[in-house]
């Protein structure tokens, strides 16, 4: 970090006979001065402004600036260049695990939103849930689905719901959703950073997207944010690990949702079990990248992930259109 230096205790390399303080040379800069119509003095002028007067300089470079070009410091006065450079020069706080510290859950709540959104607009137009969410392939008439091209569902359908308005299985799926988002996402959001935290939650509604479209009938629909929320039990799981802290919550909460899946029929428990491993091997990779070259590592293991997804979806739709299956 930079520190202001004291403007009058004169520096190494001063030119013979130029006095330190207002109007000296320091670091090479020639003196912003001009002299008076008289001739007999030299009247200092601001080094970005030459047509100001101002008997003012910066604690740091001991430029003469005027007072526009000026900002308050902890001890004087600094020049509008001397103040960037400091902002430069000073490490930006971290988080835990490497992303930007960040105050308030802006990208939980936006998610929310979203969600909630578009679970409104589907009660008054239900038809969008078919256009939106996970399907595989069908060839009956015009084909649809991922396999057809319409890869987008691996990533709408975790934001429309298996049925539109508050009665039936659509309004408990949302309920539940939100309020696991709201439960785990803002202390998520805070240790892991916006840009990793948001990563997560996507990857992990497409990697269960992605374990449903092997795992399933390829011409059965499925929709909701489950296979995100599971992403986000996985990295809560991984987090709590890698800070020592008690597990003991989230795992009797992963296992009592993974048993209801599997119970419950009308559930689709492949996306749940992808996007919880999608979730933990992500953020395993985030928590545990090693402190050198930390953002690099963690960049390249979202690469990875996104390529797997990517390859993984390729071989699937060739099996689904050359009716291999």
């Amino acid at each position: 970090m930079s520190t202001p230096s004291d403007p009058g205790s004169g520096a190494p390399g001063r030119p013979d006979g130029v006095a330190p303080g207002p109007g000296g040379i320091l670091g090479g800069r020639p003196p912003q001065n001009q002299q008076s119509p008289g001739g007999d003095q030299d009247v200092p002028v601001c080094y970005r402004h030459p047509g100001r007067e101002t008997y003012v300089s910066c604690v740091r470079c001991e430029r003469y600036a005027c007072p526009d070009c000026m900002r308050a410091a902890s001890v004087g006065q600094q020049c509008v260049e001397c103040v960037g450079e400091g902002a430069r020069s000073t490490r930006q706080p971290r988080t835990t695990f490497g992303g930007r510290t960040v105050t308030g859950a802006v990208v939980t709540w936006t998610l929310v939103a979203i969600n909630v959104a578009v679970f409104l607009v589907a009660w008054a137009r239900p038809a969008i849930i078919n256009d939106l969410a996970m399907l595989g392939y069908t060839a009956g008439g015009p084909p649809h689905g991922v396999a057809a091209g319409e890869w987008y569902r691996l990533i709408t359908s975790a934001f429309v719901v298996p049925g539109a308005g508050l009665s039936g299985l659509g309004f408990v799926d949302i309920l539940f959703n939100m309020w696991a988002l709201v439960f785990v996402g803002p202390t998520l959001e805070g240790l892991l950073g916006r840009i990793r935290f948001l990563a997560v939650y996507l990857l992990s509604a497409v990697g269960g997207g992605v374990m449903y479209y092997y795992l399933a009938p390829h011409d059965q629909l499925a929709a909701g944010a489950s296979g995100a929320i599971y992403g986000l039990f996985g990295a809560w799981f991984v987090v709590s690990r890698r800070l020592r802290a008690d597990t003991r919550g989230i795992v009797a909460l992963i296992a009592i949702n993974l048993v209801i899946s599997f119970v419950w029929h009308a559930i689709a428990w492949q996306a749940h079990i992808g996007g919880l491993l999608t979730g933990a091997l992500l953020t395993a990779a985030y928590a545990y990248a090693p402190r050198r070259n930390r953002a690099a590592f963690q960049i390249a293991a979202t690469v990875l992930v996104v390529v797997i997804i990517a390859v993984a979806v390729a071989v699937r739709n060739a099996q689904l259109t050359s009716g291999s299956l």
